[in-house]
């Protein structure tokens, strides 16, 4: 059966990187990261650009599912809110897949570790440590599948998901 998979978690947990190791091990799959969807400089949050990243999102998404060379949809984004990935789903046509909603999730310890070495190699900056902290009791809230990233490859939790 043709799957969506939507993959949440907060930054630094590991999102891309297994979605990446997921599309390789998926025959006819594809990868839609949602920060692709509004990667600008500077970064501006604001109703305008909220509401334009979903519309992008959702579009993308859509034209996906139309497409018959895919059979394997991976989508990975932060989804820290019921609401937003309640708000994705809800304008997609799913009609012919099933969906699995995951989120990844880790210990403090161990995402600040991997957030610090990020900042070091100049990947990020150092405020995303205190902000991704803070996120992640919202994701044991969420309506989802959850997966402990921590002591885990990325190649292991993709591994995982395909289980499901």
């Amino acid at each position: 059966m043709k799957t969506i998979y939507i993959i949440g978690g907060t930054m630094g947990v590991g999102k891309t990187t297994v979605s990446q190791n997921l599309k390789i091990k998926l025959r006819n799959s594809v990868l839609l990261d949602g920060d692709w969807c509004w990667d600008m400089h500077p970064f501006q949050v604001t109703e305008e650009t909220k509401d334009m990243v979903m519309e992008n999102i959702c579009y993308i998404l859509n034209n996906f599912i139309k497409c018959s060379a895919f059979d394997h949809i991976i989508f990975c984004w932060v989804l820290h809110q019921q609401d937003i990935i309640n708000h994705i789903l809800s304008h997609l046509d799913t009609g012919n897949y099933r969906v699995v909603t995951i989120s990844l999730t880790c210990s403090k310890s161990i995402l600040e570790s991997r957030l610090r070495k990020d900042v070091a190699n100049g990947l990020r900056n150092a405020d995303v440590i205190e902000r991704s902290v803070k996120r992640i009791p919202m994701y044991h809230e969420l309506d989802t599948i959850k997966i402990d990233t921590s002591e885990k490859t990325a190649e292991e939790v993709a591994e995982m998901i395909l289980k499901l």
